[in-house]
């Protein structure tokens, strides 16, 4: 599978509701962090994901996270 592309090294800090919310695993999304149906034609999916209560998500927008769809810091990792 080739590399999603890196919408941005940096997360998208939001407060979310509870919920169900479906987040960009290839990074073309124009509504990042979430998926806006770019990835037609890719080998890529959306990523369903439930929020459980209301609260501040660091979501992440460089797509080479280990903990999906949350950021661990693999933006800082990245290769200029």
């Amino acid at each position: 599978m080739p590399d999603p592309a890196v919408a941005e090294r940096s997360p998208a800090v939001l407060e979310l509701e509870p919920g169900t919310y479906w987040w960009c695993a290839c990074g073309l999304s124009k509504n990042q962090p979430f998926c806006d149906g770019s990835h037609a034609g890719t080998e890529f999916e959306p990523m369903e994901f439930e929020c459980t209560e209301k609260k501040r998500y660091a979501l992440c927008q460089c797509k080479h996270t280990a903990q999906s769809p949350f950021c661990d810091g693999a933006h800082k990792r990245l290769p200029e």
